[in-house]
């Protein structure tokens, strides 16, 4: 099961690092680029920290499906992922709108984007970690 739970946690973790590479450093660019006063420049950003932040978010996202869930399958994977995803799209798109002046398209962005990765994730994760046959 150990050797399933960190297969889960890097699968999650590279679909995570690479939506997050088409929808912030693709997709959104336009919407970051016209508010730069709101973003550190390119050069000042610690991308080592990133990931380090990205893998314990993907490790702590898979251990509370692996420690709270106890039907585990796709489709569970997918339910955990959307409510999930819907915590913390709130939590990172509107509670960010609060206080921070991004705009509501942003907002919007960021929780859908948000859900719609953990909803991939959580499809990962469920897969990898139901029930079935241990390897010797």
């Amino acid at each position: 099961m150990v050797k399933r739970a960190i297969l889960a946690v890097v699968a999650a973790f590279i679909a995570w690092s690479i939506l997050d590479f088409v929808i912030h450093g693709l997709l959104l660019q336009p919407i970051y680029q016209a508010t730069p006063t709101l973003w550190r420049p390119m050069n000042q950003i610690n991308m080592p920290l990133t990931y380090l932040v990205t893998l314990g978010y993907t490790a702590c996202f898979t251990a509370i499906y692996g420690f709270m869930v106890s039907n585990k399958s796709f489709m569970s994977g997918i339910k955990f992922g959307a409510l999930f995803g819907l915590a913390a799209g709130i939590s990172m798109g509107f509670g960010t709108y609060c206080y921070m002046p991004i705009t509501q398209t942003l907002a919007w962005s960021w929780f859908f984007g948000t859900v719609f990765e953990a909803i991939v994730a959580g499809a990962l994760v469920g897969a990898i970690l139901k029930p079935g046959k241990e390897a010797s």
